[in-house]
This record gives structure tokens, sequence and C-alpha cells, in this order.
């Protein structure tokens, strides 16, 4: 399925929201999600499925000032 992950078309193989940062070797809780403009919280990316052309922005954070 092809996904819009941070800007980048990607083909991923994720069903949910949870499998696709494993899938793009993301770890760690404190990961910030959102899916097409609504942020998606740790505890409901299990249940959080992909459709054909999802826009999904992973952030994490950043050290310095």
């Amino acid at each position: 399925m092809k996904l819009i992950v941070n800007g980048q078309t990607r083909d991923v193989s994720a069903a949910t929201l949870a499998a696709l940062l494993r899938e793009l070797d993301y770890e760690g809780n404190w990961l910030a999600t959102a899916l097409n403009g609504e942020v998606v919280p740790a505890k409901e990316r299990p249940g959080c499925q992909l459709s054909e052309g999802d826009r999904i922005e992973i952030l994490s954070p950043m050290k310095g000032g």
C-alpha cells in the first residue's frame, strides 16, 4: 500500500500505525504520530488502521535550543 510518510511516498505492508512504526524501524513511546492531520496517541496506534494514500507524520523530540 502507498502511504505518505513525513512528506515522502512509501510502499509499505503495514496495516496499522503500530505496525508501520515497526516496519520503518521507529522505536520508543516518546514519538508523536499523526494520521491525516489528527494526532494519534501511542496507546491507540495498534488499533489505528491505515488506508491507501493516508498521510502519516512521525515526529521525535530533538535536543538543542
